[in-house]
Order: C-alpha cells, then structure tokens, then sequence
C-alpha cells in the first residue's frame, strides 16, 4: 500500500469521522434544551416567613382557595372568572411608593405581551383594602394603562385577602403590629396554571425575571399542547 493510499483511507474515515461528531453533538444539544415542566411550588418548599403557619409542613396536593373580591369596576370578581385560563398574580397597594410603581410598570409590560392572548390574565390584589376602594383601584387602572378584559385589581374583605396571601398565594409576610391581618407585601409576581397551582414565583422588580416569567407562560402552553 502507497503512502498516499493509505493517506487517503484515514481522510476517507476523519471525514466520516467528524461528520458523526456533528450528529451526535446536534443530537445532545437537542435533548438538553427539549423544555422542561415548570416545577408546582409547595406550601412547605417556599419560604416559611410568606406561608401560613398552618400549611407550612405541606409538600404536595396545593392549589389556590375559592375567592370572591371586587375589581376596579366594582364587578365581583372569582375562581370562575380565571378558570381554564393561566394567570400572573400580585399583592400590592396603591399608594405605595417604593416597589409597587415598577411592580405595577413591569405587569403593564406583561399585559402588552399578552393581550391577544385569551389564554392568559393578570390578577392584583390590594393589601390595603381599607384604603384602595372601588374608586381608587379606578383612578389607578386608568393612570398605569390596566385593560379592564385582561387584568384585574381587586379588593374586598381584608382577612380574605389575608388568607389567600399567606395560604394561596405564599406570598406576604406578616406585620406584627397587633392586627392579626396585617401584611408586607413582597415584590413576588406568581404563576398559576390552569389547575390553580403556582407554577413560578418572580422578582416582580427585575427584568430579567419578567423576561423569564412570559418564557414559563409560553413553557406552560406548550405543555397544555402536548
């Protein structure tokens, strides 16, 4: 055998050879980024300080309780008016002025990405609901931009509130001050499927969170596909 015959063989085979590295790579880089369920959040996986006592040893079976409240339009608003569909959902006040205006700024950036989407709303709920009545959850849908179809502000009965944040929604902690149904909002935006599970919990101050909130919607309808 030549030299350049048997030159020309192990070309013949690198070429082969490399060809197969490229499949095999595509292959695993395509397995790797196939997408993944999003996790269902737990009462006793979630930071104690935001759960109600009662619940905080749960690990499985959660799901957000009955409600009945009332929006901006004075409209009584329940589970009813979100079945079937994925929501994002918030506690907050309208006179606050430290985290509540960039909350509220980055849920107006959610309801611009889906507002043709009927599979998708937004629900805020008040904290202060001596304060935020009917009129003044008006006055503040109207100045941050709410669209009445695909996001709610709600307010109503302050120990309801009080018990969807600490044993629906995970997400206020306690105040302290005496009042038993006091709370300090979190700056934490939640995901909840169309099984009424959290599915994500979000840093509703920062941007890459909301970037990584509307991907998870997006994770969980293409699950409801399949």
């Amino acid at each position: 055998m030549s030299f350049l015959s048997f030159f020309k063989g192990y070309k013949n085979f690198g070429i082969f050879f490399s060809i197969l590295c490229i499949i095999i790579i595509a292959i695993i880089y395509n397995v790797l980024n196939v997408k993944q369920p999003l996790p269902i959040y737990q009462p006793g996986k979630v930071n104690a300080e935001l759960v109600d006592s009662t619940i905080q040893h749960q690990l499985k079976y959660h799901k957000i309780a009955d409600f009945s409240l009332t929006n901006q339009n004075g409209k009584t608003v329940t589970q009813n008016d979100y079945k079937g569909k994925i929501y994002v959902a918030d506690f907050f006040f309208t006179t606050c002025q430290t985290i509540c205006p960039i909350m509220t700024d980055h849920m107006y950036l959610i309801q611009k990405e889906i507002i043709n989407d009927d599979d998708v709303m937004l629900l805020s709920h008040t904290v202060t609901p001596q304060i935020d009545s009917v009129a003044q959850l008006k006055k503040y849908a109207k100045s941050k931009g709410v669209i009445d179809r695909k996001w709610n502000l709600v307010t109503g009965d302050k120990k309801h509130i009080y018990e969807l944040a600490r044993k629906s929604y995970l997400a206020v902690k306690t105040d302290g001050n005496g009042d038993k149904y006091d709370m300090i909002h979190t700056e934490n935006f939640m995901l909840i499927d169309k099984k009424r599970q959290i599915r994500g919990i979000y840093d509703g101050t920062n941007p890459e969170d909301i970037e990584r909130l509307l991907d998870d919607i997006e994770t969980l309808k293409d699950f409801d596909k399949s």
